[in-house]
């Protein structure tokens, strides 16, 4: 359905900057996938969900793998048009049972959060072992792609999703934004205002949900979560309140990705007389690390130069 209005165009916006149809495919898909990380990432590392995160991506292996087996048993061959939307449903199913179920035992017994999330990591994890050999086997599974992504052959079909997500998550943040930062920094008096920690914590982990798994195709399961923490944690450095860290970190994770992805294509190492290039989400990844050092860096400098021009007290 995309192709009779998207890929036309992509095509135009290709011939316009004369370039490939794939590069404009590729800026497109890091553009979306940057723009929804840093819109959450704040929210994941200022409620200190990075490990919960993490969790949510690798939920994504059974979640893929339960949408290869469900298209599998509905007869639908690999190549199929339904396929490209049968398996994200399915993800972003999965992935936000298992988030729901993570907060509902954290809230239902005594065990420490980072225990819970532990123990559906290790069942989402094995799970997805479980049915991706079978899966690979039937044609179903590309563990390099899932793991790893790939900018420059993003499904048409999934940067529609990112279009709309985009929005979805615009407006979810607009709703929720003030409340989800209140009960971030203080709960107790968050629910003494009347603030709905507990629904804002449910529709957090939807919006997660479908942020992680509709991006796994672009930079994959292994390196999505650096893009919800990483931005984040170098705009805490830097950032002087929460509306701050907000936009440095949307800042951050857009201009690591589209930095990223033009390193990735302009820059080249020659191995034994053959030219190889780097990842692209890889790269976008590392990029996002090194701003991360500086933001440090730039912290460092700012402590320093503080203590250096800071009055002296007594005599």
């Amino acid at each position: 359905m995309a192709d009779h209005w998207l890929l036309p165009l992509l095509s135009g916006l290709a011939d316009q900057f004369d370039t490939s149809l794939f590069v404009v495919k590729g800026v497109l898909a890091v553009t979306l996938v940057c723009l929804l990380c840093g819109a959450v990432g704040a929210l994941v590392v200022g409620n200190r969900m990075a490990f919960f995160s993490d969790a949510m991506a690798h939920t994504a292996v059974a979640g893929v793998a339960l949408g290869g087996l469900s298209a599998a048993l509905a007869g639908y061959a690999p190549d199929d048009p339904m396929v490209n939307w049968l398996v994200p449903v399915v993800m972003v199913l999965f992935g936000t049972a298992v988030g729901a179920g993570i907060v509902y035992v954290r809230e239902h017994t005594a065990l420490a959060a980072d225990t819970v999330i532990g123990v559906f990591f290790a069942f989402a994890i094995g799970l997805g072992a479980m049915l991706s050999n079978a899966l690979s086997k039937l044609g179903r599974f590309n563990a390099e792609n899932f793991f790893f992504g790939n900018l420059l052959l993003f499904p048409d079909e999934q940067l529609v999703y990112l279009t709309g997500l985009v929005g979805v998550v615009g407006g979810f943040l607009l709703w929720r934004y003030n409340g989800l930062v209140f009960g971030s920094f203080s709960p107790s008096l968050a629910r003494t205002r009347r603030v709905g920690l507990r629904l804002n914590n449910y529709l957090f982990i939807v919006v997660l949900a479908l942020v992680v798994n509709l991006s796994i195709k672009a930079v994959g399961a292994l390196l999505i979560n650096a893009l919800l923490v990483v931005p984040a944690a170098a705009a805490a450095n830097v950032s002087r309140n929460l509306r701050q860290m907000f936009w440095l970190t949307l800042a951050f994770c857009l201009g690591s990705g589209l930095v990223g992805f033009f390193a990735s294509l302009a820059v080249e190492v020659r191995v034994r007389g053959v030219a190889v290039k780097f990842s692209p989400s890889g790269t976008v990844v590392v990029v996002a690390v090194g701003v991360f050092v500086l933001a440090v860096l730039v912290a460092a400098g700012r402590g320093r130069l503080a203590r250096r021009t800071r009055p002296r007290s007594g005599l």
